[in-house]
């Protein structure tokens, strides 16, 4: 939209062809009028909007795009977190900018992003990251806003579950179920009969519930797996098919591999089946060869949780920091 003025005001998506079995990657917010949004198949986006004109992504643009904000953020703040492409944590808690006030920070970025590459930014300004990330999404698209320390409370209050990070559609339900919509109803609930109820995420719900967050902003990040995904046209009917489809995926994965830093050491491979009905399946094996052979019994395993046509295959590894401190598992003899 910003780069072809005739593609504004008109239902518009970024992902993959209808007919091919292409996902939806973001779409603006004509779209998302009628219901379509991000992971979507493009061609159910398409039903449920007839005249929505889906585009290719450009991802060379969007990481220039990317540098250039992420420039702007170094400005301000060495403690800067990037999540993604478009979305990150910064603390400015020490920063001298803008006479010391996160708010006029957050202001400021978004003049700067808006002026330079022609596009608007939200910002969520909070005492920690929890609050941060819904401030962020409170006043979308173009939207600023502040919760201040003092706020809190009364922020967090009136607050549904569904918007804390980590409750998902299964604990949304749970938590109706036991009389929680928002987070005031969690407040008479004690730490321990959380941790009974939802195992180790009871705690945290604990914290969320008033508004605690301790994490700080993480400038460093460990890269967790590398992986190679592919959604085929035609489901692949039987496990001999699956198995002959892996050897193109090995190769790309064997690619990046090698383009890895020399700090990770591959810890144990993974295998991933998505069936024709959309169910999936995730395999991973410590101590299994991350070879051809290995991950052609990863996969003969995963198939037989499903015996049916699968529509996605996806091969990884998982990895490790190859100086820490914890060495190496050795061999038996």
């Amino acid at each position: 939209m910003r780069d072809d003025p005739r593609l504004r005001g008109r239902p518009l998506a970024v992902g993959g062809d209808p007919g091919k079995r292409g996902v939806i990657s973001t779409c603006n917010y004509e779209a998302r009028a009628y219901g379509v949004h991000s992971a979507m198949a493009s061609a159910y986006a398409k039903r449920l909007c007839p005249d929505l004109l889906i585009v290719p992504g450009r991802m060379s643009v969007y990481r220039e795009v990317s540098a250039a904000i992420q420039a702007i953020f170094a400005d301000y703040t060495d403690l800067i977190q990037p999540l993604s492409l478009d979305e990150a944590y910064l603390d400015v808690t020490a920063s001298e900018a803008c006479r010391g006030s996160a708010t006029l920070i957050a202001k400021e970025i978004r003049q700067r992003v808006q002026a330079t590459q022609g596009i608007t930014v939200s910002a969520g300004v909070a005492p920690n990251k929890f609050l941060a990330k819904i401030a962020s999404d409170w006043n979308k698209p173009d939207g600023l806003k502040v919760i201040l320390p003092h706020e809190v409370e009364a922020f967090v209050h009136d607050l549904p579950v569904t918007k804390l990070h980590g409750v998902g559609k299964v604990t949304a339900e749970r938590l109706k179920r036991v009389g929680v919509d928002v987070c005031s109803e969690l407040l008479p609930w004690r730490k321990q009969d959380l941790a009974r109820e939802f195992g180790s995420f009871g705690e945290r719900l604990w914290q969320l519930a008033r508004g605690i967050d301790d994490r700080p902003v993480v400038v460093e990040s460990k890269r967790q797996s590398v992986s190679v995904e592919h959604t085929y046209e035609h489901d692949l009917p039987d496990l001999v098919a699956c198995l002959a489809a892996l050897p193109p995926l090995l190769d790309k994965l064997a690619e990046r591999l090698g383009r890895l830093d020399s700090v990770y050491r591959v810890s144990k491979p993974f295998i991933k089946l998505k069936f024709h009905d959309f169910t999936q399946t995730t395999l991973e094996q410590a101590g299994a060869p991350v070879t051809p052979e290995g991950y052609a019994e990863l996969c003969t395993q995963a198939y037989a949780r499903g015996g049916r046509a699968v529509r996605l295959i996806g091969v990884g590894v998982r990895l490790d920091n190859a100086h820490s401190p914890m060495g190496e598992q050795l061999a038996l003899f």
